[in-house]
């Protein structure tokens, strides 16, 4: 299900399962001013927090068990749970093939489909060409026959997002998580601290969205829901508070350090060169740093998704994507345009508020919701 690791078995003693702990003010403008010295930025954090620029060799990577909330039966039921959530996107699939026959009438019924689940023109083609060319290969007699091989096709077309988030490569694993207003990018910050500390990974919480009201404050509702640690700091520059909790978790020994940022519209300029600003204070803070920029994206924004996914891209270099509320979604199909046009890996996919209800992608199974088998 997940794949952390981390250097260390998890005990009772481990600090980082100890009552969360706010940590005081103390970055400095000089650690705001992405012009400072690396220097200046060592005297912001605690002494012993100093960073290195040197990176710091990767350890033997152990697995842990997996936690509870991935257990064969949870994951069968949350599978349930993404069918429904997909149904409205896949409704339009499903009429197509009800009493239909395989000509060209179906191929056009399902070309509408594709659009309206916003699939988009370029994915939308591919998955027609390469679907004619299976039901040739197959044989295929049955538009029941055709609804699956579309299935077999959108997994393989998803395939390449299909890629499993992993911790424990560098101490700490430095993760950046980037979205609008309104994404869902906080909570699900939260749920996956949860899985982390779950899966026994000791984990440091950067509050570094100063610009939304009382975002904060959420964070730290979060951070005392798993028991984890925050780098909390009021009206600080969020590129201080970002640097302050990379150079903390370096000398906490910690496994994940989890960045939460301004949510953003790509047209905000001033926050996206902001976020881009953040990025760089990082690495001065770790010179192997970020290991990852995630980007969460509202399922239900279709293909203003892909829009995003290009924007944040060009800022920060995503590496992977969370994509939430896909439950009552109809747009759906936004994940084989990403497929076709800005290949992401996708992390994680959510279809519901709870813990449980943010999971690993699989290709196959978000392609065999869609299509109702």
């Amino acid at each position: 299900m997940f794949s952390f690791f981390r250097r260390k078995t998890p005990s009772a003693a481990d600090p980082a399962f100890a009552t969360p702990v706010v940590v005081p003010e103390h970055a400095s403008d000089a650690a705001a001013s992405e012009s400072a010295t690396p220097e200046a930025h060592a005297l912001a954090a605690p002494e012993s927090a100093a960073p290195s620029t040197v990176p710091e060799a990767a350890p033997a990577e152990v697995p842990l068990p997996v936690p509870a909330a991935q257990t064969a039966n949870a994951r069968g039921g949350w599978l349930d749970r993404l069918k429904t959530g997909l149904k409205k996107t896949g409704a339009g699939l499903s009429t197509a093939f009800t009493g239909a026959q395989i000509d060209e009438a179906l191929y056009e019924e399902l070309e509408t489909a594709l659009l309206l689940a916003d699939a988009g023109v370029s994915a939308t083609q591919y998955l027609l060409d390469d679907l004619r060319r299976r039901v040739k290969q197959a044989r295929a007699t049955e538009a029941q026959q055709v609804r699956a091989l579309l299935a077999d096709a959108v997994a393989d077309l998803l395939a390449p997002l299909e890629k499993t988030l992993v911790v424990g490569a560098y101490h700490p694993t430095v993760i950046m998580v980037a979205g609008v207003n309104g994404a869902g990018k906080t909570t699900s910050i939260g749920k996956l601290t949860r899985h982390l500390a779950d899966a026994g990974a000791s984990v440091l919480l950067a509050a570094a969205d100063t610009f939304r009201a009382a975002a904060r404050e959420q964070l730290a509702v979060w951070a005392g829901r798993t028991q984890v640690e925050i780098i909390s700091q009021q009206g600080a520059d969020p590129s201080a508070i970002s640097f302050d909790a990379v150079a903390a978790g370096r000398a906490r020994h910690k496994d994940v350090v989890l960045v939460d940022t301004a949510g953003r519209l790509p047209s905000q300029k001033h926050l996206m060169e902001e976020l881009g600003k953040i990025r760089r204070v990082v690495t001065k803070a770790d010179a192997t740093a970020p290991h990852e920029a995630l980007l969460v994206i509202d399922g239900n924004t279709g293909q203003n998704a892909l829009a995003q996914v290009r924007a944040f891209d060009d800022a920060i270099a995503l590496t992977g994507l969370i994509v939430t509320k896909l439950d009552g979604t109809a747009k759906g199909g936004v994940l084989c345009a990403i497929a076709r046009e800005k290949p992401i890996p996708v992390y994680f996919i959510g279809v519901g508020e709870q813990i449980e209800d943010l999971q690993t992608f699989r290709a196959r199974e978000f392609a065999q919701a869609l299509l109702g088998l």
